[in-house]
């Protein structure tokens, strides 16, 4: 259906700037990210995340470090590099300007329920 493709359009659009955040608040583990994402109703998998954080990686904006595990493997942290918090400030720009655009063109948009109320 149309509005299940746009929503899923929508999110892909805004996933890398949501996983650029996440990372810049400190180091963290992609099962952390997945769970962040999950609370926020950006539903992910792991076969969505790892490339994209290899990709990010590979671009210069994350790098990581492996740190031993109690409780396990080593597991792999990921940091934001001096070009990922680059990135994401221009992003964090681009993000109000959409925000703004959606907001100015939502303005006067009829109310749906005071629609079918009038009806």
């Amino acid at each position: 259906m149309i509005v299940e493709n746009t929503q899923t359009q929508m999110r892909k659009g805004i996933l890398e700037y949501c996983i650029l955040s996440i990372i810049s608040r400190g180091e963290i583990y992609a099962s952390d990210i997945i769970n962040e994402l999950k609370q926020a109703k950006m539903l992910v998998v792991e076969g969505t995340l790892y490339p994209l954080l290899t990709r990010l990686k590979n671009n210069g904006l994350l790098s990581y470090n492996w740190i031993e595990s109690t409780s396990g493997p080593p597991r792999k942290y990921y940091q934001l590099t001096a070009a990922g918090r680059d990135v994401l400030s221009k992003l964090d720009i681009t993000w109000e300007e959409l925000r703004y655009a959606v907001n100015v063109s939502m303005q006067g948009r009829p109310n749906q329920n005071n629609e079918t109320s009038n009806a």
